[in-house]
């Protein structure tokens, strides 16, 4: 088995897909309007209107999750939160080392799902 993606499930699909171009610095993938996708290394994002899973009779419900974290590893905690900050206005944690020593910046997307932008201790 190979992980392949998270998918994320919104009535907002064009805000959504401009706030994970931000975070990520890539340009998403439309291959048909209600759906776009972010690739690279390890597994993929996937954002779809809520259209695309009509036929699961509400098992997904936009902008309803508080369990899960959507994290990035980058290069610069801080200045990736301060280049997403202030257009990201809903911070949950400024850039803060944390007691394992990741530093991390935690901010909510458009649907409220919270982003981790993290990065390892040299060494």
């Amino acid at each position: 088995m190979s992980f392949a993606s998270i998918r994320i499930v919104t009535a907002d699909l064009d805000g959504m897909v401009a706030f994970y171009e931000r975070i990520t610095g890539q340009k998403a993938e439309r291959p048909a309007p209600p759906f776009a996708h972010f690739g690279g290394p390890g597994a993929s994002l996937a954002i779809a209107d809520v259209s695309t899973v009509a036929m699961l009779g509400g098992a997904m419900e936009p902008a309803a999750n508080r369990s899960v974290l959507i994290e990035f590893e980058v290069d610069d905690v801080d200045g990736d939160f301060a280049a997403l900050h202030p257009a990201a206005a809903d911070v949950v944690l400024a850039p803060t080392t944390m007691p394992w020593g990741n530093r991390s910046a935690l901010v909510r997307d458009p649907d409220g799902n919270v982003v981790n932008l993290f990065s390892r201790p040299a060494g």
